[in-house]
């Protein structure tokens, strides 16, 4: 009985020790330290070999500008314990005082035992830091490395460069760091990732890309192709990537698999003159089928986005062809797909196009290719209006998909069928949820189908407009593209200053540029800017407008304020990355 009770109070201690603590935790966080010094004091008394409590302990004494005893409890703590960061912690409490002189001869001290002990070095470093001592934390780190040169702190020495402002000494050290613990060289791109993403570094971009370009032709090491092939990436400079990738390749001729990721890259980003000349790079390169597949299917994907309908009964045949050569198997399930994409969208034939799918799915594929053909399959049951047959698909696929991004595309596409098919309150239930997907481009056309729906339902509770709106919408998704303008127009003409008329103007805009009008695009941008500049439509506006300037109208100088409104004025928007980037090469920013 007796050990039992000792084995509860024990218990009991152990958790009203750990209440006190937090409490004096929460009030040193709160800054009410003279309750948080009351209970660290008792803390301090049990656990004296405890740092973590002494260290806020003479933080507190400090705070409450308590110096002598901050100073009496160091030196006390110096005559029981050998740690060298003491000398820090009195430097620092000198240093408080204006004692410039008394902190520097402890500061000289710490470093001294560097000298006598290298292993101190990352304690010291770490000590002058959380001080934001970082002059000293550098000479610590550099102290280390020069009596043991086997010591690696570029990484800490290249972090505590930048907040010096000292961008190019940082971004050496930190390429260094990368090069010799190779395994760390995600840590390194992710920490570059923050000042490639300034504006106000521009200067370090550049430096950055001649230093990697010099490491490149210096050391002959494939690794500063690799990382340089990164950066481009990053900068969506797809074409300067690929000369990379090339170099790599060519000293080791294993995997075209980098090469075949990077034309995917392209194709998403419509970078179309880079990604065909990657995917006949790999064509004239690799005997492995999958991959002669993918980029077959790439390539033509891309054929059939320029394509005219004069064009069509080429590209069919084509398709034809390839499926002939690589088979109707599960290796050639993307290519599948595409083929039956065409047929329903291009050559309105949705009943082939539902019977090619329908037999992909008798091939032995996996469940996220299964997904991926009933996705494809549902698509087209909407392209042909049975709407209830199409959910059914988009439901299965989000059941066997769950909290997979396939789950999140299929609950999107499921609200667009119920949207076409007029049943909006259904439709805004589900795009509720879809608001708050983890894929931005879904979140993104969740909010936009939301407000579509919201906004059009107050003013007008039979929804007129907005199923007049629907139907063209379901038009142009059925790729009718005159019909669709013709609707659109007829809305605008309808109900020309209701709250549906931004939307219709974006819609008219698409077109336009689409079919390659792009005047009429602009204007159709430039009323969305003149008389709804407060709707969510501007930075498509403004984004859309500067890309047709830059793009194929070679007017730059009107497509920079354009661009410039978009970065000051924008910056939550998918849009707003590559504004700025074409922003800073117009401005002359961007040289390589």
């Amino acid at each position: 009985m007796k050990k039992i009770a000792a084995i509860i109070f024990f218990f009991i201690s152990l958790i009203v020790s750990a209440q006190s603590e937090q409490l004096a935790l929460d009030y040193y966080e709160k800054g009410e330290f003279e309750k948080a010094l009351t209970l660290l004091e008792q803390i301090g008394t049990k656990q004296p070999s405890n740092y973590y409590f002494f260290q806020k302990i003479i933080d507190c004494y400090q705070q409450l500008e308590q110096f002598d005893k901050a100073e009496k409890a160091i030196l006390e703590r110096k005559k029981r314990y050998d740690q060298p960061i003491l000398y820090i912690d009195l430097g620092y409490n000198y240093q408080l005082q204006k004692e410039e002189n008394k902190a520097v001869k402890q500061y000289e001290l710490a470093l001294k035992e560097i000298e006598n002990q290298p292993a101190y070095a990352y304690q010291i470093g770490s000590g002058f830091e959380k001080k934001v001592l970082v002059e000293w934390a550098l000479k610590a780190y550099e102290k280390g490395q020069e009596v043991n040169p086997e010591l690696n702190f570029d990484y800490q020495i290249a972090l505590l460069q930048g907040q010096l402002g000292n961008i190019e000494l940082m971004t050496d050290k930190l390429l260094d760091f990368a090069y010799e613990k190779q395994d760390n060289t995600a840590i390194v791109q992710n920490y570059l990732i923050r000042f490639i993403a300034d504006e106000a570094q521009s200067t370090f971009l550049n430096y950055l890309k001649k230093t990697l370009l010099l490491r490149t032709q210096k050391k002959q090491d494939v690794y500063w192709n690799q990382f340089l092939s990164w950066l481009y990436v990053q900068q969506k400079e797809y074409g300067k990537a690929f000369i990379q990738e090339k170099a790599i390749y060519k000293r080791n001729p294993e995997s075209l698999d980098a090469i075949l990721s990077l034309a995917y890259m392209a194709v998403d980003d419509k970078q179309q003159t880079d990604a065909i000349s990657i995917l006949e790079y790999v064509l004239e390169n690799t005997n492995d089928v999958s991959q002669q597949v993918a980029a077959h299917t790439l390539l033509m994907q891309l054929k059939i986005e320029e394509a005219t309908p004069s064009e069509y009964a080429k590209i069919d045949a084509d398709l034809n062809h390839l499926l002939e050569k690589f088979g109707f198997q599960s290796t050639a399930i993307n290519l599948i797909k595409l083929q039956a994409h065409f047929k329903a969208f291009y050559l309105n034939q949705p009943q082939e196009s539902s019977l090619l799918l329908n037999k992909a799915l008798k091939l032995r594929l996996n469940n996220r290719e299964i997904s991926e053909i009933k996705i494809e399959l549902a698509d087209v049951l909407l392209f042909d209006e049975k709407f209830n047959q199409s959910i059914l698909y988009y439901a299965q696929v989000e059941e066997n998909m769950k909290n997979d991004v396939l789950a999140h595309e299929a609950s999107m596409k499921m609200a667009k069928a119920n949207y076409y098919k007029n049943d909006f309150d259904w439709a805004l239930q589900q795009v509720k949820v879809l608001k708050q997907s983890s894929s931005l481009l879904i979140a993104n056309d969740a909010v936009e189908l939301f407000l579509l729906i919201k906004d059009n339902s107050y003013e007008d509770s039979t929804r007129v407009a907005l199923t007049s709106f629907a139907k063209a919408d379901l038009l142009l998704y059925q790729n009718k593209e005159e019909q669709a303008l013709s609707g659109f127009v007829s809305i605008l003409e309808k109900y020309k200053g209701d709250t549906i008329e931004d939307e219709t103007l974006y819609r008219v805009a698409t077109i336009y540029s689409k079919r390659k009008e792009y005047q009429k695009a602009i204007d159709y941008y430039n009323q969305i800017l003149d008389h709804h500049a407060d709707g969510i439509y501007v930075d498509e506006a403004l984004f859309f407008s500067a890309e047709i300037y830059r793009k194929y109208l070679d007017d730059p100088e009107k497509a920079k304020p354009l661009y410039e409104k978009m970065i000051f004025e924008h910056a939550d928007s998918i849009y707003f990355t590559e504004a700025r980037k074409q922003f800073r090469i117009l401005r002359g920013d961007a040289n390589l």
